[in-house]
């Protein structure tokens, strides 16, 4: 079982959350139970899911949750690119620009998946030729 505080997909996902909640705390207070809940629900869902897959048994079943947590921040960025455009964000946001830690949690993220998933097949061809 893995440590989540160690991987720096979870240090970033976890920056992220807690961007996300400072940002959206001056959304609209009739967006209170819609976009406000919905873009906090998946920063949050973000970091939870690799936390998650850190403490499952196999590599397969972290695999999936590393997919889930991707899937999470997929939905974000979308959620954080029509927060700006409603004017919810101004240009200057600091999770709204193409630098910023929503997007660099993206990266690490893509890649910690991309070597699990190397690793994976490393290991089935290794199995089938035993």
């Amino acid at each position: 079982m893995r440590d989540h505080r160690n991987l720096r997909a979870f240090q970033l996902a976890d920056e992220l959350a807690l961007l996300v909640y400072r940002e959206t705390a001056g959304f609209p207070r009739e967006e209170m139970f819609g976009l406000t809940s919905q873009v906090r629900r998946a920063a949050v869902s973000v970091a939870s899911n690799i936390a998650e897959g850190c403490g499952r048994s196999s590599e397969v079943d972290f695999l999936r949750f590393l997919d889930m947590a991707n899937g999470s921040l997929r939905e974000l960025q979308y959620q954080i690119s029509l927060a700006k455009r409603l004017g919810y964000l101004p240009s200057q946001s600091t999770i709204a620009n193409e630098d910023s830690v929503l997007f660099e949690t993206g990266r690490v993220l893509h890649g910690l998946i991309r070597s699990m998933r190397a690793n994976l097949v490393r290991e089935e061809a290794v199995s089938y030729e035993q």
